[in-house]
């Protein structure tokens, strides 16, 4: 579900580039170090920006080093850790963790059992670092698994448990911005549950998993625009609270991510749908004319 939460390279300064890639390699090198091979291998684009949003916000001391890894053995590559990338870490595997029990417990994926298996003694030490965090998560996401499991078509109510979470991983401390990085990771949150909704509704649809979005999809005649209506609220709030907050560091490849980068992955899905719609048509057109003429053949 994670992925979303991404930049848009193409409209990013190279130097902004580096500096956000620096915190990626920075969260990839904490994974490994902290939690093996296996939490490495949970990295998300999405826990780097809240690195990037949190190091903006407190500006803490960060170290800066040049590192190899096994995905370029023949590059170095910058990599920027503060106390911010190991809780980013922490949360990363927290959320995959359950990820991954959720779909054996659903599904019977043996692939989710034992990665959640591996996982699992990790687990046991940040909970007791975070535990009403962990506490919280762990709640919001048997509450989603309870709902999705009945049907629920409240897309609001839906979305609204995985805001809760992210609101919840956002939130990294009590203080005067509590409430605003509580507000950014909700709206986040909703956006991510109803991006992967979008995204996934066809598949679904065939696979006879549950999705928010099947009755809208199968019945709404503009379901992109409807869907990509309701996505921008969800970011048009995450963004007016992020204007909120005193962000100097960073904050052009903050603003990169939300107001650009979101909204690479709505437009790849959309364009793809677009075209197999147009696809099928043309092989359906094609179909049926090849069919009357053979038809006007046998009558001659």
């Amino acid at each position: 579900m994670f992925g979303y939460i991404a930049i848009n390279k193409a409209e990013m300064k190279f130097k902004d580039y580096d500096l956000y890639h620096s915190y990626y390699c920075g969260l990839c090198k904490c994974l490994k170090e902290n939690y093996g091979r296996r939490g490495q291998m949970t990295l998300t684009y999405d826990m780097t920006f809240l690195i990037v949003l949190l190091t903006g916000l407190y500006e803490p001391e960060t170290d800066v080093e040049t590192v190899s890894c096994i995905a370029h053995p023949f590059e170095k590559h910058t990599a920027r850790t503060n106390l911010y990338t190991d809780y980013a870490a922490a949360m990363n595997l927290i959320f995959s963790y359950y990820k991954c029990k959720d779909d054996w417990d659903d599904e019977h994926k043996r692939k989710s059992y034992m990665a959640a298996k591996m996982l699992k003694s990790k687990v046991a030490d940040i909970s007791r670092k975070y535990p009403d965090k962990i506490a919280h998560i762990s709640s919001d996401l048997q509450k989603l698994s309870y709902y999705e499991k009945l049907g629920e078509t409240d897309l609001d109510k839906m979305a609204g448990f995985f805001g809760g979470i992210m609101a919840e991983i956002f939130a990294y401390r009590k203080d005067e911005w509590e409430l605003s990085l509580r507000r950014i990771g909700f709206f986040l949150g909703k956006f991510i549950y109803l991006m992967d909704a979008y995204e996934d509704v066809e598949e679904d649809i065939k696979s006879q998993c549950y999705n928010p979005l099947k009755e809208a999809f199968q019945k709404e005649e503009d379901f992109a625009g409807s869907c990509r209506q309701i996505l921008t609220l969800m970011m048009a709030e995450c963004s007016r609270e992020f204007e909120k907050l005193p962000i100097l560091l960073h904050a052009d490849i903050l603003r990169n991510i939300l107001y650009s980068g979101v909204w690479c992955r709505y437009t790849a899905v959309t364009e793809k749908r677009k075209n197999m719609t147009t696809h099928n048509i043309e092989a359906h057109t094609d179909s049926a004319l090849h069919e009357n003429m053979n038809q006007e053949n046998r009558s001659l």
